[in-house]
């Protein structure tokens, strides 16, 4: 491991320093540092600054800060009560050990599992950049079939963020330029010619809150995760939807999908394409398949459209039953 320097943020300006980075739970960063594909000069230890408040926002919404352990969100009250997508989430994402670390600024930020990628000796676009992707014509089973590119089919792999796009969560930023508010579907990048930028935020920001405003069917909402064991894994595959059915007419949706694209997947077109409609099991497969039109997979991800496909209508059919949670 590369030597590096330590500090203790007292503001979150105290990450300007060239080649600093923010440190929370490390459950992500560090493992990266012992594999040397992350190489900072300087660590800014964020623990003590105070933002793992969770706080209630008018009309219901939460303001979850971003040193909020994994574990405190997904045992929330108010957030097993109002929004259990998000709890689920969460608690299907890693082991208790881990919950009890990771944060959820560090959550939104951790960096893809792709083989290439976390192997520092491989040629990788995302830590070398124009070194070339060796995932497209190699292992690539698990990688993105929507929003890639010929530079990078990446995943990213938050089962977190998945919930909090399909709520349509916004993160709250602090940085040299000031604060501002983004939303989850816009903090990722797709790769483009510049895998290695995972997100928009520039030097120095730091996330210090999500905030969720209230949606009143989310009490009826889940999230459903597929992996290649029971055991805590990431997806190759997941759905977070919360569903308003009136009279048999699906009056809104949310849906996301995970482990498809370089950032959680918002599902706009199916969304919009079931909005109006019977809550039937053929039109929850016909708003998939108009979402998964624009899929291109590889030699060996074809599957996922279909796991897509069905996941999709499954966890629809159950909310619109009133048995998805």
């Amino acid at each position: 491991m590369k030597t590096f320097a330590y500090r203790t943020a007292v503001t979150p300006a105290d990450g300007l320093e060239p080649g600093a980075v923010f440190l929370a739970g490390g459950t992500n960063l560090v493992d990266l540092m012992k594999l040397g594909v992350a190489t900072p000069d300087v660590l800014v230890d964020v623990n003590k600054l105070p933002l793992d408040e969770i706080a209630d926002l008018p009309g219901g919404g939460l303001r979850i800060g971003a040193g909020a352990r994994n574990s405190d969100v997904a045992a929330d009250p108010r957030v097993r009560r109002d929004f259990p997508v998000l709890s689920e989430a969460l608690l299907a994402g890693a082991s208790g050990q881990l919950r009890n670390m990771a944060t959820t600024g560090g959550n939104l930020l951790q960096r893809t599992r792709c083989r290439y990628f976390m192997d520092a000796s491989k040629p990788c676009n995302k830590h070398t950049p124009g070194s070339g992707c060796p995932a497209r014509d190699g292992d690539h089973r698990d990688l993105a079939i929507l929003g890639a590119s010929a530079s990078c089919v990446a995943t990213h792999p938050s089962d977190m963020a998945v919930a909090l796009a399909a709520l349509g969560a916004t993160v709250r930023v602090d940085g040299p330029a000031g604060r501002r508010v983004i939303p989850v579907t816009g903090l990722h990048r797709l790769p483009g010619d510049t895998p290695e930028r995972d997100t928009v935020l520039e030097h120095g920001e730091l996330i210090t809150a999500v905030e969720v405003q209230p949606l009143p069917f989310a009490h009826r909402s889940t999230y459903r995760k597929a992996r290649d064991r029971a055991s805590y894994a990431f997806a190759v595959g997941s759905v977070a939807a919360a569903l308003d059915v009136h009279d048999g007419v699906v009056r809104d949706v949310r849906l996301a999908w995970g482990a498809v694209a370089h950032r959680p997947w918002r599902a706009f077109a199916a969304e919009e394409r079931l909005r109006g409609r019977p809550a039937t099991r053929a039109e929850f497969t016909a708003a998939a398949d108009v979402e998964l039109a624009a899929a291109e997979p590889l030699r060996d991800n074809a599957y996922k459209i279909d796991l897509l496909r069905r996941m999709t209508t499954a966890v629809l059919e159950r909310l619109a039953e009133g048995t998805g949670r």
